[in-house]
């Protein structure tokens, strides 16, 4: 059955392409939608340029025919822009909120179109409640969401007699039935540890037990030679890592995942999903710094993060760019310099991140700057990506060139752009996109490293 859609203006800055996604049903755009595009449509953001999408999609149908009456999609249904007479001086509703005015179109159309649904799209919790309290139905616009619940850990536990985890070191391999030897969920996560996976994914880290007790364990990681048969899984056996990664050793199984996705040049994207304090940056830049300076198998170190919102105009900061950015990227000054042992003696002597900037081992770039970028042989972090789109995602990952390792860090939980959520955001959207890629691997860090303070504040508050 067919159904109205009335779009709120955060849907559009989101996905302006949402218009063409709701396969054969109305879409219905208040003109007050409109106003608040017009309001976004100069900002050299990606809000902006989704601003400046949405009017041009719409101007194209302008031509085609009029959009009070109107337009037709290609996919059917219709595309329109309608206004509201209805009198908002009440109880509920008042006029100076242009949300307000957006709900009055839907209540409007319900009422004149009693016989076709109508639902309001919306990004905005506090509005989908007041539109459920006004008997309107609304919906949340999660195109490309992904539950954080459900999200693809990357690593799991396999339970196997002794003898088959002895075999995988002696042999340097292990072929394995997963029908017999079925995945479970780490323990470590913080899902359902006796939950059963659907399935193992090429480049997944495991950590195979022993079946008939005792402590014997070893951590491998998984290849699915033939998708069309992903139960056979070869297993190839984790090394010790013997030598410290820029002074830098795992401090659990999660990190020593980490750390060998990081350093495995044949794995080109890295997602490094977990809470506050779980090592995800500085275990990249160890890495990073590792395989410029000492293997020397990357250009140079780039590290960027959202300065939130996202490609805010930096020229509104005094100072040079390194200047404007500095607050912003003092997170990663401090990790740079804990690894170069950088003391407090030493710092006031001049020595700091600073020095290996200047010696072009590390570079920093505000994401603003990088569309239309080539970024050949780098070593590209990019951390706090959870306040980004999938769409500013894209452009990302589209600018990398040959020879180039991209890694993604950040925690869902701690999204600051709100046009975004644990859901929608683009880390999340990577991860579930890219799993099984042979060019890709995630890791799920659990436990707090920073300090105990830091770990019982972050599962406590």
């Amino acid at each position: 059955m067919q159904k109205n859609f009335v779009f709120d203006t955060n849907v559009l800055l989101h996905d302006p392409r949402a218009i063409f996604k709701l396969e054969d049903n109305n879409v219905v755009i208040p003109i007050y939608v409109l106003e608040e595009i017009d309001t976004f449509k100069k900002q050299m953001t990606e809000l902006g340029r989704n601003a400046r999408e949405t009017s041009r999609i719409l101007d194209e149908y302008r031509v085609k025919g009029n959009l009070k009456e109107g337009v037709a999609l290609e996919r059917g249904g219709t595309l329109r822009v309608l206004a509201t007479t209805r009198s908002l001086d009440g109880k509920f509703l008042h006029s100076s909120a242009k949300d307000n005015l957006i709900l009055a179109v839907a209540l409007d159309l319900q009422e004149r179109e009693p016989d076709t649904p109508c639902i309001l799209l919306t990004k905005d919790v506090n509005l989908r409640i007041r539109a459920n309290a006004l008997g309107m139905e609304s919906e949340n616009y999660e195109e490309q969401g992904v539950s954080v619940s459900d999200l693809y850990p990357g690593a799991c536990e396999i339970a196997v007699p002794g003898d088959l985890i002895n075999k995988l070191h002696d042999d340097k391999g292990l072929e394995l039935d997963l029908k017999t030897y079925p995945p479970k969920i780490s323990s470590s996560s913080t899902q359902d540890p006796g939950a059963q996976m659907r399935r193992a994914y090429t480049n997944e880290y495991v950590l195979l037990t022993n079946s008939e007790g005792g402590n014997q364990n070893s951590m491998g990681r998984i290849t699915i030679e033939d998708p069309d048969e992903p139960n056979f899984a070869s297993i190839a056996p984790l090394g010790p890592m013997r030598d410290s990664v820029w002074g830098l050793k795992p401090r659990n199984k999660e990190q020593y995942f980490a750390l060998d996705a990081l350093l495995d040049k044949n794995i080109d994207l890295v997602t490094l999903i977990g809470k506050a304090g779980t090592g995800k940056t500085i275990l990249a830049i160890a890495a990073g710094l590792q395989k410029v300076t000492d293997e020397q198998s990357y250009q140079k170190l780039l590290v960027s993060r959202p300065v939130f919102p996202m490609g805010r105009d930096i020229g509104y900061l005094p100072g040079t760019v390194e200047e404007k950015l500095n607050p912003w990227m003092r997170p990663i000054f401090d990790n740079v310099e804990h690894l170069m042992g950088v003391s407090a003696a030493d710092k006031r002597a001049g020595r700091g991140a600073q020095e290996l900037i200047d010696m072009g081992i590390i570079e920093i770039e505000p994401l603003t700057y990088i569309r239309g970028r080539s970024l050949p042989n780098i070593f590209l972090i990019v951390d706090e990506a959870q306040n980004l789109t999938p769409h500013e995602v894209k452009t990302i990952l589209t600018r990398v060139g040959e020879g180039t390792k991209i890694v993604l860090t950040g925690d869902p939980y701690q999204i600051d752009n709100p046009y975004v959520d644990s859901e929608s955001n683009g880390l999340t959207y990577v991860v579930s996109k890219f799993k099984g890629q042979s060019i890709a691997a995630t890791v799920s860090l659990f436990k707090g490293e920073r300090s105990e303070l830091a770990e019982l504040a972050a599962n406590l508050l």
